[in-house]
């Protein structure tokens, strides 16, 4: 899956000691069969309809284990499959992980390129898994400045999967929130020169819907977003679409981020009281 396992001869592997055992992906259960595998403590009728990830501390958990970054990317593509497999399990219809941000390619050559080529080679090699889980794919981002073949590579997977309805999963590679919005900003302000849109018609939803996260089909806001490594950030993920998230920080490197503190998040969740600025009776 999400990444499915990168070649020996290119990535670096990790100790058998420090491999999570996974099970084998199931069908994604719905109705009563779905809430059979939630975990104690989880009710199905508030779970988060949509889960967005910070996976951050990839480099930091290499370096205390005194290896490269590349080591810890590929543990982390470890940690990634796992909360899509628990998302599909658990009935989580859709999640958005960021991968890598735009600011992130102020980062040495070299771990930009093994990161690019990773990305590439991982979609590629779960299309057909994507496939038969029922997965959507969907790559948002500034995609100018990715390679010509992890773009096309992409394209074609968003292509093969885009009939999937079990989980919607969005890699956000190359992505600003800030630059989102000013995208969206001058898409009205062209509809505006060209006279197919007025200034006054110009709403909420109007300006959404020519945000990244609407390009195809519309996702919606996260319900709930997530940022490891114990940064208190939001990184420039996700701006306007947060907006109304519930946010959970934790301490977990991404590496480390298991069945544990995903459950830990998603009761978390499930403890607050959504108000959207409304005053309970």
């Amino acid at each position: 899956m999400l990444l499915s396992q990168s070649p020996a001869a290119t990535h670096p592997q990790l100790p058998t000691s420090s491999r999570r055992t996974r099970r084998s992906a199931q069908p994604c259960p719905r109705g009563a069969a779905a809430e059979s595998l939630l975990p104690r403590g989880l009710r199905p009728e508030s779970l988060p309809r949509h889960v967005a990830v910070v996976m951050d501390g990839n480099s930091r958990w290499a370096r205390a284990r005194g290896m490269p970054p590349a080591f810890g990317h590929e543990a982390g593509r470890r940690a990634l499959v796992e909360t899509v497999r628990l998302s599909r399990a658990w009935g989580i219809r859709e999640l958005t992980a960021f991968a890598f941000s735009h600011e992130n390619w102020s980062r040495p050559k070299a771990e930009v390129d093994f990161l690019m080529g990773l990305f590439e080679r991982v979609i590629h090699d779960s299309v057909a898994e994507f496939l038969r889980d029922g997965i959507r794919l969907r790559v948002i981002g500034d995609c100018s400045r990715l390679p010509a073949s992890l773009r096309r590579t992409a394209r074609d997977a968003e292509e093969a999967t885009r009939d999937n309805l079990q989980l919607d999963l969005t890699l956000a590679i190359s992505y600003s929130g800030r630059r989102d919005i000013v995208q969206a900003c001058r898409s009205l302000a062209q509809k505006v020169r060209g006279e197919l849109l007025r200034p006054e018609d110009i709403d909420e939803s109007l300006f959404a819907g020519e945000l990244e996260t609407s390009r195809g089909t519309e996702l919606p806001c996260p319900d709930l977003l997530i940022r490891t490594s114990g940064e208190l950030r939001l990184s420039n993920f996700l701006l306007w679409q947060s907006a109304y998230s519930e946010l959970f920080f934790t301490d977990t490197l991404w590496p480390d981020f298991g069945e544990a503190d995903y459950l830990e998040a998603l009761c978390s969740f499930q403890s607050r009281d959504r108000r959207f600025g409304r005053r309970n009776p």
